[in-house]
């Protein structure tokens, strides 16, 4: 694809021209040198160059070493402090045997415990897992074992979902470490780790304050997290995040925010996820600047959070964007140094009103996932586009009734044109490759091959997306079994396997659908009950709670008597996705987890106008 695309404006507004671009170089010239050396930086592979997280932080301490790196509610760590801690924790991690290569579980919430271990877990060169804080029973147990840990480390407010599944864990008892919920940087006589478990604060008394050398010993191709993603074939798969990708959004990500030692980034997103801990994180260390985080997102709270922290850039997925306009407004709105603002997931319809209200200059809208080989980022500050990518990639003509890319004559497949909307894949070579999965199984069924000439690889991103023109995109909708809400990625296999648990269920179709208003697709069930079977909906919803994280848990139901299917006996989901929730569609009865209810309740026409409307907020 060439970047010199028409300089004459095509006929859709939004479509990005070379001229669109030229007018934002002036802007951009001004962070070059930052930029400039974070590209060198994301691209330099050399594969035994010591390189990756425990380095970079390290760097940023002796730049910075008595400014704030880390603010939780009441309490600061300069870089210092919090290196020194992480230190701690890696000599003993090396004294208890731990080397390169072997797993580390973390199960903590978002507070400092999650940052240093994951900071001490690099320095080591031990893999982090970042087992979801939402998950319980069989996605725990499957989360845990999957990646084989040496040792897991649980936060005190997890340790009920772990009691619950400590039994099916393939760990033994030495292998239990816990941390109160509390400052756990030095040992407190009077709290005592619960039976089962070794309190690791004890630990580190003695245990040294510099440097490991052991942080000069991780390369480019090393593991630095697990990341866990939902995909099409139900519990949750494990993503490899090497010290190299790292790197990558490090030195684009990171340096294209051009944040320096006075800023402060205020992050209420899960560190579970490299929206938080990539993304935002490797901006902060990029400045030596500072980060101010918060246990769980509070809408009500977030804007006093910022001014009492006096942060100047904030972390965001679209969701939480949406839930801060539909905040009553208030004089307040922006008093406040907020100009920048990094994540993904901000709708097109609010883009421009979010940046008004609240006196947002520069959304850095990026575009990535886990285990994928393409990015984009906002990096000229374009409306509505997650961005430029450097990258390879392609977006193709894609048939969403059969779910399969539209060939040619050939039986290649054929690239959209500027403005439409397509299947992106990114080509997989030397200098973006496919880092994967823990199952091989897994890492096939995402790879597409001769995809425009014999012998070619691309990886199959699983998202529809429009071409912009310049090599920008916008992010249209997730393809096939997995959708977002809430910020969460959604495997439709695993919510219909906890469906089918319930007794009075035979058969459940899970898909996602749009409400009005709201960011990516709300759940959705068509259920069978049993025959003779008299289902209690608030019995049932009440089950769905205990059963899967929160977000995955239908908010609207629809009872068949009979599943549609193929001939070759998968579920028809493109009609029930296309009717939706709409009374007026189908005659089945259709359901509703209206908020503030601890029911289901029917949906009348009246209850779906009011959906429409937004009378409920989702």
């Amino acid at each position: 694809m060439s970047l010199f695309t028409s300089k004459r404006k095509p006929a859709h507004s939004d479509v990005i021209t070379i001229t669109d671009v030229a007018e934002r170089i002036p802007n951009l010239i001004k962070k070059l040198p930052h930029v400039a050396h974070g590209l060198i930086l994301a691209n330099d592979s050399r594969p035994n160059k010591p390189t990756g997280f425990g380095v970079e932080f390290e760097k940023a301490t002796r730049s910075n070493p008595y400014g704030i790196a880390l603010y939780y509610k009441d309490t600061q760590f300069t870089y210092t402090q919090f290196n020194e801690w992480a230190n701690r924790i890696a000599h003993y991690f090396l004294s208890q045997g731990i080397k390169k290569g072997d797993v580390i579980t973390l199960f903590i919430e978002n507070r400092p415990e999650l940052l240093v271990c994951s900071l001490a877990c690099a320095k080591v060169g031990a893999i982090a897992a970042l087992v979801n804080c939402s998950q319980t029973g069989k996605g725990l147990t499957h989360s845990i074992n999957l990646v084989k840990p040496k040792m897991i480390i649980v936060g005190d407010e997890l340790t009920g979902p772990l009691k619950d599944v400590r039994s099916t864990l393939e760990l033994s008892d030495d292998q239990f470490f816990w941390l109160a919920d509390a400052d756990t940087r030095k040992p407190n006589p009077q709290i005592k780790a619960p039976a089962g478990y070794q309190n690791l604060a004890d630990k580190l008394t003695s245990q040294p304050r510099f440097n490991p050398p052991s942080s000069y010993e991780v390369f480019h191709q090393d593991g630095l997290f697990y990341i866990y993603t939902s995909g099409t074939t139900g519990l949750p798969k494990a993503v490899v995040f090497k010290h190299g990708r790292w790197m990558k959004g490090y030195g684009t990500f990171g340096h294209i925010m051009n944040l320096n030692k006075d800023d402060i980034m205020y992050v209420t997103l899960p560190f579970y996820h490299a929206t938080a801990m990539v993304v935002c994180w490797s901006a902060v260390i990029a400045g030596a600047s500072g980060l101010a985080i918060r246990r769980k997102f509070s809408a009500r709270e977030f804007w006093s959070d910022v001014r009492r922290y006096n942060a100047s850039a904030i972390g965001y997925v679209g969701e939480l964007c949406r839930y801060l306009m539909d905040s009553p407004m208030d004089s307040a709105d922006r008093k406040h140094r907020v100009t920048k603002m990094v994540g993904n997931g901000l709708r097109a319809s609010i883009w421009h009103d979010f940046k008004k209200r609240f006196g947002v200059e520069e959304v850095f809208e990026l575009y990535g996932s886990s285990e994928g080989n393409v990015g984009f980022s906002n990096i000229f500050n374009f409306e509505n586009t997650v961005g430029f990518s450097p990258v390879p990639y392609a977006i193709v003509r894609y048939d969403q009734e059969k779910n399969e890319p539209i060939l040619n004559k050939k039986g290649f497949m054929i690239k959209v044109k500027t403005g439409e909307s397509g299947l992106l894949i990114g080509k997989i070579t030397k200098s973006s490759p496919f880092d994967g999965y823990t199952d091989p199984e897994k890492n096939k069924a995402t790879i597409l091959e001769n995809v425009f000439t014999k012998g070619d690889r691309y990886f199959n991103t699983g998202d529809l997306i429009r071409d912009l023109g310049f090599r920008h995109a916008q992010f249209v909708d997730r393809l096939g079994d997995t959708y977002r809400w809430k910020g969460e990625n959604v495997s439709t296999t695993e919510v219909e396997n906890c469906i089918s648990d319930f007794p009075a269920i035979s058969e459940a179709v899970a898909y996602g659908v749009e409400i009005p208003g709201t960011n990516g697709r709300a759940g959705m069930a068509a259920i069978t009950p049993t025959p003779d079977s008299n289902i209690d909906y608030t019995e049932l919803l009440t089950f769905f709670k205990g059963s899967m994280p929160a977000y995955a848990v239908p908010i609207f139901i629809r009872v068949q008597a009979q599943m549609e299917t193929t001939g070759t006996f998968k579920y028809q989901k493109n009609n029930l996705k296309k009717e939706g929730f709409d009374p007026s569609q189908t005659s089945d009865p259709l359901l509703v987890w209206l908020p503030g209810t601890t029911c289901y309740t029917p949906i009348t026409a009246e209850v779906f106008e009011g959906i429409q409307i937004g009378q409920y907020r989702f």
